[in-house]
């Protein structure tokens, strides 16, 4: 499988600055890749909300960081307001995702949990057995820093059991002002294999850009491959058939799952 995607095109759609490991891992299979990010990750419109969590940490039960975007704008805003992360040392700390907990853990941040399952569903349950039982997530405080638009199921489902939530913008995913759509265009009706998508935020901009809700049409010569459950749910949600996806949801098992998609 070492050279599984030579003669392969595969078209990236993860944000330019944290697109190097995957655009590596993918060429470590022979394959040649087109990045055409569909996202940028910038700072959001105010740091009001964010800044007021930072200054009442102490009220926190829980702090749940779901991305690595997450930890890094989290961690520099904390910076910014002269802060250390030993803030964080009264709070337990869930990190969803390897990535994410060791993102944190290079930051000298301790992960209390890092649920096996990075879906909501998984994270929920995580959550329950580490405190003992859904009864006991009744009164907790959980800071939830994340991106500007997300997924509502896990902070609905932790109102539910009675925590009290605050979901604070961390930063804000748009798409590239300089996304050149005719260019990006010849790249899907030429020679390409295959389209990663790396977010359901990936995805969903990629439709915007071609103001349609069924992207099949568009990508119908191409395999399409998503890095987990959310962002493939969101690729079904557009019309699309997904044929590839990995068992660990992290950009290098990604270019793994499609190296193995053209071996066999």
């Amino acid at each position: 499988m070492n050279q599984a995607l030579t003669g392969r095109t595969i078209v990236i759609t993860r944000a330019a600055s944290q697109s190097a490991e995957f655009i590596q891992a993918l060429e470590g299979y022979g394959a040649n890749v087109l990045n055409c990010p569909t996202i940028e990750i910038i700072e959001p419109e105010s740091y009001d909300r964010l800044d007021e969590a930072i200054d009442h940490l102490y009220g926190y039960d829980w702090s749940i960081f779901t991305s690595t975007n997450a930890v890094e704008f989290f961690l520099r805003r904390l910076a910014t307001q002269h802060k250390d992360t030993s803030e964080l040392d009264n709070l337990r700390v869930c990190a969803i995702g390897a990535a994410t907990a060791d993102k944190l853990r290079d930051a000298h941040v301790h992960v209390d949990l890092q649920p096996s399952r990075s879906k909501a569903e998984g994270v929920f349950t995580a959550l329950t057995e580490f405190v003992g039982g859904v009864e006991k997530l009744r009164g907790l405080n959980v800071l939830l820093p994340r991106a500007a638009i997300a997924r509502d199921h896990l902070p609905r489902s932790l109102e539910d059991a009675g925590a009290r939530v605050d979901i604070v913008t961390a930063y804000q995913t748009v798409i590239p002002p300089q996304l050149d759509r005719g260019r990006l265009s010849a790249m899907l009706a030429g020679s390409a294999d295959c389209i990663a998508f790396t977010s359901s935020s990936t995805v969903r901009n990629l439709a915007l850009l071609f103001d349609t809700h069924d992207l099949s049409t568009i990508l119908q010569s191409l395999a399409v491959a998503c890095i987990g459950d959310v962002t493939a749910a969101t690729a079904v949600e557009f019309g699309l058939t997904v044929h590839i996806q990995p068992v660990q949801f992290n950009v290098v098992e990604l270019a793994r799952a499609i190296a193995k998609y053209y071996a066999e």
